[in-house]
């Protein structure tokens, strides 16, 4: 959430079950024609030599109990588990006590959807645990893992746009710091919450991490996710785990048009940034389906 921007107009609707119609913000380009002409006496002739079909409307993302949305797994280690327990989840209810029974993404799914979808192995074991242990904590919120995959894309290209990456820790090899959040550049204007103890910024915040939270917000709804001893906005696992709980609050159910749309208008107030992770969610929706 890199700072609330100027607000977008009004969110369009996705293709989802309870929005059947295509999503009429998104516009295929049309079919082209070739002129091809033909060798000999006469004149040549023109035609039609091909079309291209229309991209399909970008979909809500599934929910963890459809196909590319589920998350083959083996028994759980308990070390990002029951970490995850040590913030409320977003709603302010207390979690319940999940600590046993929290399994790990499968190694093979990991190397398979990775390699599917281009989102790096270590960036998408984060995304996916936080699905895994919301599906403890708040079964009815249905986030799935392309949700917080296509915020991590549009927030900071998984960790990688500062030119690191996710290191095997979980945390990026170089800190992801956002622009000062001073009303320019369609921002709006936040003062420094954390006396630049996570931004390096004394006058003004900026979103750090892979996922881009505000000092202020992950003061909040940050968590120790992995063990590591300390909340971590600038390591994965605790990120994609506090952003999962971030959406799910105020009882969203994120397989409706309503629900999802509301959770990501309420990480980042733009229609247009919606749209864009929700491209990004489709496509990885789509290439794990084909996958797995």
């Amino acid at each position: 959430m890199s700072g609330p921007p100027v607000i977008d107009s009004e969110a369009p609707s996705a293709s989802s079950g309870d929005s059947p119609s295509p999503a009429p913000w998104k516009r295929a380009a049309a079919a082209g024609a070739a002129v091809v002409a033909t060798l000999g006496v006469a004149a040549g002739v023109a035609g039609i030599v091909g079309t291209f079909e229309p991209a399909p409307a970008p979909e809500l993302p599934p929910g963890p109990d459809q196909a590319a949305g589920s998350i083959d797994t083996v028994p759980g280690t308990g070390a990002a588990g029951s970490a995850a327990r040590s913030a409320p989840p977003a709603d302010d209810r207390p979690s319940p006590d999940a600590a046993a029974g929290i399994a790990d993404p499968s190694p093979q799914w990991l190397d398979t959807v990775s390699e599917a979808t281009g989102v790096p192995r270590r960036a998408l074991e984060g995304y996916a645990r936080a699905q895994l242990t919301l599906m403890q904590e708040q079964p009815d919120c249905l986030i799935s893992w392309p949700t917080l995959a296509g915020i991590g894309a549009i927030e900071s290209d998984h960790g990688t746009i500062a030119g690191g990456e996710i290191g095997s820790d979980g945390r990026t090899t170089e800190d992801v710091i956002g622009i000062p959040l001073d009303g320019t550049d369609n921002t709006a204007a936040i003062s420094d919450t954390d006396g630049g103890s996570l931004d390096g910024d004394e006058r003004w915040d900026r979103a750090v991490g892979p996922m881009q939270f505000i000092p202020s917000t992950w003061d909040r709804w940050g968590t120790d996710a992995d063990s590591s001893g300390a909340a971590d906005p600038h390591d994965i696992d605790d990120a994609a785990l506090a952003a999962a709980r971030y959406l799910c609050a105020e009882d969203r159910d994120l397989t409706s048009d309503s629900g999802w749309w509301d959770a990501i208008l309420t990480y980042n107030e733009s229609r247009s940034y919606g749209e864009d992770v929700l491209e990004a969610a489709d496509r990885y929706a789509r290439a794990a389906a084909d996958a797995v």
